[in-house]
């Protein structure tokens, strides 16, 4: 959509902004004169760490997450000690002078419960081992959505106003981190309930269709019944399946055929099928059922209702980033209006996966990869989306 931008986008250039932003006070504080390319280095050094630990944040704010990330933490913040906190308890401490840790957690109150950086001096934090550094601390929120859902603390010798910033800022880096994370569980339950609605929706129609038409077959074409059953089979299987939201294209278009051979053996040669496909996009990760549900639709409302032969046309093709899959058939056509509607999410069971295959293409990709629908009464209908042929974290599952 022009001039928007996607909330996780957003969540990543503040989080950029962020680490350059830490970046710059950690090099205040232990920047040498003379050495111009000491800006470069710091940048580099504090983002490749915090992609470090962005990597263990992915998992949310667990015990192992706090404790792998607060390594790389530690890295930048350079201070003697870092601790995490949710808000049940301390959840990892990294660095030197763990039997502090028992007071961590209740150091945390205020900051829990206002949402502000909290400065703790000698007064707060005592210590009878001469030889242990820690006699402050600064502790920061960690919030999501308005809420905080934990503490970041960074404990010291003597607590100065850039180690402060840079614990605050840090603190909310790592809530950016948090959010996304919580993001991707979210698009991932939401595309889990998205393949289960889909699943519902496989026609009873075709189920029964199919089968009577494999039984027409057993008694005067019993090998060609034997391998109908074998499709009908394998189709459900894949169909049904209990894997993951992701799979190649050509695993998807293998399914695809499967289904067109059972529709084959029900219209017999009215229905007319060509498949145009490009080699060098069949490994291309789609997402799982985005591509046989178009083709019902396609059979079902476009072409069933059709007198005379029906033509239908699937095309995969090479467009430099991206694949382009369509779905073109000669058939009836349909209102624009219904379509649109149907897109936005209303009649979704008067087409068969349209907006459920569409919806799923904008939560993986962005609204620009959703589908388009070009159809008229009486003048056929083509549907066709892109995917990216490389989407950073997507790949076919199993």
């Amino acid at each position: 959509m022009t001039g928007s931008i996607h909330w996780p986008t957003a969540v990543l250039v503040a989080g950029t902004l962020t680490l350059l932003w830490i970046s710059w006070l950690l090099l205040r504080r232990s920047r040498r004169r003379g050495f111009l390319s000491e800006v470069d280095r710091a940048t580099y050094a504090t983002l490749h760490t915090a992609s470090l630990a962005s990597q263990h944040l992915a998992d949310g704010l667990t015990p192992d997450a706090a404790e792998r990330a607060g390594r790389h933490l530690l890295s930048i913040l350079g201070a003697h000690a870092v601790s995490l906190s949710d808000t049940g308890g301390v959840l990892s401490w990294t660095g030197v002078g763990e039997h502090h840790r028992g007071v961590a957690f209740d150091l945390g109150d205020e900051t829990r419960a206002t949402g502000r950086t909290v400065v703790h001096g000698s007064t707060r934090i005592t210590c009878d081992d001469d030889a242990c550094p820690i006699r402050a601390a600064v502790t920061a929120p960690l919030v999501m959505d308005d809420l905080v859902v934990g503490t970041l603390s960074a404990w010291t010798e003597q607590p100065s106003p850039g180690l402060a910033k840079a614990t605050e800022e840090v603190a909310a880096w790592v809530s950016s981190q948090l959010a996304l994370a919580e993001l991707a569980r979210t698009r991932t339950r939401v595309m889990e309930a998205e393949l289960r609605a889909l699943r519902a929706q496989i026609s009873p129609h075709f189920i029964y269709n199919s089968l009577a038409a494999i039984a027409s077959f057993v008694r005067t074409d019993p090998d060609r019944a034997r391998e109908l059953l074998i499709d009908f089979a394998d189709f459900t299987r894949y169909s049904l399946r209990s894997g993951g939201a992701f799979t190649t294209l050509a695993e998807e278009l293998r399914n695809v055929e499967r289904y067109l051979i059972l529709e084959q053996a029900r219209f017999g040669d009215r229905l007319q099928t060509s498949l145009l496909i490009a080699p060098e996009v069949l490994p291309v990760t789609v997402p799982y059922l985005a591509v046989q549900p178009l083709v019902e639709n396609a059979v079902r409302h476009g072409l069933a209702g059709k007198e005379g032969i029906g033509r239908l046309t699937i095309t995969a093709a090479d467009r430099g980033p991206d694949a382009e899959i369509s779905i073109e058939d000669d058939g009836i056509g349909a209102d624009p209006q219904r379509i649109r509607t149907i897109l936005d999410g209303a009649h979704a069971t008067d087409s068969v996966g349209l907006g459920n295959v569409d919806a799923r293409l904008r939560q993986v990709y962005g609204d620009e990869f959703g589908l388009v629908v070009e159809t008229a009464p009486g003048a056929g209908t083509k549907v066709s989306f892109r995917v990216p042929k490389f989407a950073p974290g997507i790949h076919a599952d199993g």
